[in-house]
């Protein structure tokens, strides 16, 4: 999901990373697969989520529910006779450090890995990852730059920019009657590719897209271009970026006056949003997202065992990941085979794996099947799907 300015030089750095790791994981790359890590009873398996940095919440939340995953799993005696071992590493929503993060994972000859939350730092991780022929199930990324990359061991529970664009722009134009649009992203590559893709579904619905712009999200004073903002008077304004700068930019948006509904995307989606926004700011404001479990009435119980258990509500991206783990312990399981191209058959053969958002299956380039976004409205201190 979350995107990185610095994606360029993270990706020139995965030939050098790899070929450092390439000299200790001796797997045969291009997705043939490696013989997995499975020594000692135990089939180990790869996580990244970012631990440190902005978006270090969203990773615990998501490493919890794989926790809670593992824990069960293996309190039934494991798959094919193992036990489940985990690797957690920091991807941090930095290229470089996601990259090194998978490296890592690789030359420990992993059998798969779960996670990945900012899809700048993610596109190329899964570089790394492919040419050791480790699958990666991803649980919150979803630029559509993922599965144009080809590979066929990325397999996404979330789904893509494309059908999130479509939301919004259906959201905007025909529940909220929109005719001005502005749209504001943050520069990284997720957020310009859902800013890009909402503004052409935009402007096919008929509508005017009237500001197109980019901010950088280490600011903390958006007065300048929201004073411009307010002099065009758009119907809506669309925020395409992540919480910490989207909850400012919602603050200073009301404070400033600037008419029209405010919306976020996913990246978004965080109660963090709300508090350095503050509760009367964010009354009223919509966010296109996947279910979180909340609104997944097959997540009521496990939500609440998640509380007991971590003495916080689960995040956003958390129902996904405890999935995501599932999901890979299944194709383990039917592949009867911690080796990865294994688990690569199994998961590209998946057919309506039972998740609590629903059944998944993937497409051949790894998205699934259908799509899962929805939008949500903030009204008196709770969330509300829209009508």
């Amino acid at each position: 999901m979350k995107g990185f300015t610095k994606i360029a030089m993270g990706a020139s750095l995965v030939s050098l990373l790899f070929a450092t790791a390439c000299g200790t994981q001796g797997s045969s790359g291009n997705g043939s697969g490696g013989g997995g890590s499975s020594s000692g009873g135990k089939i180990l398996i790869g996580v990244i989520t970012p631990t440190t940095g902005s978006s270090a919440k969203m990773g615990q939340d998501m490493n919890n529910a794989i926790k809670m995953a593992v824990d069960e799993i293996n309190k039934k005696g494991g798959i094919i006779g193992k036990q489940l071992q985990v690797d957690y590493e920091d991807g941090a929503c930095d290229p470089q450090t996601a990259t090194a993060a998978a490296n890592k994972l690789a030359s420990e000859n992993v059998s798969a890995v779960v996670g990945g939350y900012c899809s700048g730092a993610v596109l190329p991780a899964t570089g790394v990852l492919h040419q050791a022929g480790i699958p990666w199930v991803l649980t919150a990324a979803n630029s559509a730059k993922i599965p144009a990359e080809g590979y066929n061991d990325i397999f996404l529970l979330n789904s893509t920019a494309p059908a999130q664009a479509q939301t919004a722009a259906d959201y905007m134009t025909k529940t909220l009657q929109g005719k001005r649009i502005a749209i504001i992203n943050d520069n990284s590559a997720y957020s310009v590719d859902l800013a890009q893709r909402t503004k052409d579904d935009l402007i096919k619905a008929g509508a005017e897209v009237i500001a197109f712009d980019a901010v950088n999200p280490q600011e903390t004073d958006f007065t300048s271009e929201l004073t411009k903002l307010k002099s065009l008077k758009p119907d809506v304004t669309y925020w395409t970026g992540y919480y910490a700068a989207g909850g400012l930019l919602l603050k200073q948006f009301k404070q400033l006056g600037v008419p029209g509904a405010f919306g976020v995307g996913d990246g978004s989606n965080d109660p963090t949003l709300v508090k350095i926004a503050g509760e009367q700011n964010a009354e009223g404001y919509f966010v296109t997202t996947s279910p979180t479990p909340q609104f997944q009435p097959a997540a009521k119980d496990w939500s609440a065992q998640y509380q007991s258990e971590f003495k916080t509500e689960p995040g956003p991206y958390s129902a996904l990941s405890y999935d995501g783990m599932r999901l890979v312990a299944d194709a383990i399981s039917r592949a009867k085979s911690s080796s990865p191209s294994d688990i690569v058959k199994a998961l590209a053969a998946t057919s309506n794996f039972q998740t609590f958002g629903g059944p998944i299956s993937f497409k051949p380039d790894g998205e699934p099947v259908n799509s899962n976004f929805i939008v949500l409205v903030y009204n008196n201190g709770q969330y509300h799907v829209a009508k």
